[in-house]
């Protein structure tokens, strides 16, 4: 396959590179991006300012865009929430302009555009697939208009398939950020550790974005987790037995707010999503269960 990745110098953009035959990517930063993936055709992009390249886009058969702002790095103030809603909603708008700047018979077949479990809110131990309404925070309101900005490329002949992504458990993202405390031995719960965490292994995610981009009977929401979520009190125990390290040092609910602001609401957020359209069109995961997950990537 001949695929265009935005987002592709970051920690799942890497590792879905690998399973591409022919990849095309665009970055903000080329030179680096040539560097860091020196198997990749490299264009530059400021996906704020400008379409993207039509030399990038003639030809590929899939896009998958996952470009955007860190989410966990940095407080939410005003000019990092702004950011956050701007590297998703204008990128996504600018990548369909460069879309409609070439001939329709020069442009993909399908585009997946990244999403996030953000999109349901917090609701509790609330049963949520595609169906589910969204939520009403800050998170939730990015999520829906970042998944409305790229409907529009099905007018332009595309298949859209937006993959709300869970956390993602591999060698990066949030759980790199987990690991040193637990490996000290000082790992814990999250308040009461009762909300719902919708989790995916790395490899089962990658999987799920060339599942989207090859099933030409998937379009609109799909929700990229694994089938069975658990609490924050079980993916605790289970990290700290993979480790086998003990995690019994909660975090207090006033001092994830006091430590990380607004985005504590994200930690404390309970989301007990399942992926009921991926089943349903036969995807089969390899990593469905949180402790053979985590097993596997602490073992690498």
């Amino acid at each position: 396959m001949r695929a265009l990745i935005t987002g592709a110098t970051g920690f799942i953009g890497q590792k879905l590179i690998e399973q591409i035959a022919e990849p095309v990517v665009l970055s903000r930063d080329a030179p680096r991006a040539r560097q860091q993936l020196p198997r990749a055709e490299v264009h530059a992009w400021n996906p704020l300012a400008e379409p993207a390249p039509a030399a990038a886009l003639r030809g590929v058969e899939a896009i998958f865009h996952l470009a955007g702002d860190p989410v966990a790095e940095g407080r939410w103030t005003a000019a990092k929430k702004q950011r956050l809603r701007d590297s998703r909603v204008i990128g996504t708008q600018n990548l369909l302009r460069g879309l409609e700047a070439i001939p329709r018979d020069d442009r993909p077949a399908v585009l997946v555009s990244a999403s996030a479990v953000g999109f349901y809110g917090s609701r509790g131990d609330e049963i949520l697939d595609e169906t589910a309404t969204p939520g009403h925070d800050f998170l939730a309101d990015v999520c829906v208009a970042w998944e409305a900005a790229s409907a529009p490329a099905v007018k332009l002949g595309l298949r859209v398939v937006n993959p709300r992504i869970g956390v993602v458990l591999g060698q990066g993202g949030a759980l790199a950020k987990m690991l040193p405390p637990f490996r000290l031995g000082l790992g814990g719960r999250l308040a009461d550790g009762g909300q719902w965490m919708p989790w995916v292994h790395i490899d089962d995610l990658v999987g799920l974005l060339l599942h989207a981009a090859n099933t030409a009977t998937l379009t609109g929401a799909m929700n990229a987790t694994a089938p069975n979520p658990v609490t924050n009190a079980d993916f605790t125990r289970a990290l700290g037995a993979a480790l086998h390290r003990p995690a019994v040092f909660p975090v207090p609910a006033l001092a994830l707010r006091l430590g990380f602001g607004e985005f504590a609401q994200v930690l404390l957020a309970s989301q007990r999503v399942v992926p009921r359209v991926a089943l349903a069109s036969g995807f089969v995961f390899k990593h469905p269960e949180i402790q053979e997950a985590l097993a596997d990537v602490v073992g690498h």
